[in-house]
């Protein structure tokens, strides 16, 4: 599973930070690259750890995305990991 997080603020008018269709629209690319894909043939993804994954996300949808805050990758229910671009 992975999960985006945006910080900003809310728009007066709409009531959210940003619409969740323009979040998925962004997200999509990257998606498409990883989806039905062994991992380990992604370049920079050779070693497909929750950590790497984390922040090869966070690479690919930060440009697009400045008010990304955290890339949420986890393995199982209680397995997994926060990337905050650090």
């Amino acid at each position: 599973m992975v999960r985006l997080e945006i910080t900003g603020e809310v728009d007066n008018h709409t009531g959210w930070i940003i619409d969740f269709a323009e979040l998925k629209a962004i997200f999509k690319p990257t998606l498409d690259k990883l989806d039905h894909y062994y991992l380990n043939d992604i370049s920079g993804l050779e070693n497909p750890t929750s950590e790497v994954l984390a922040e090869w996300i966070w690479n690919q949808v930060k440009p697009q995305l400045p008010i990304l805050s955290a890339v949420v990758v986890k393995e199982t229910c209680t397995a997994g990991c926060i990337y905050r671009g650090e």
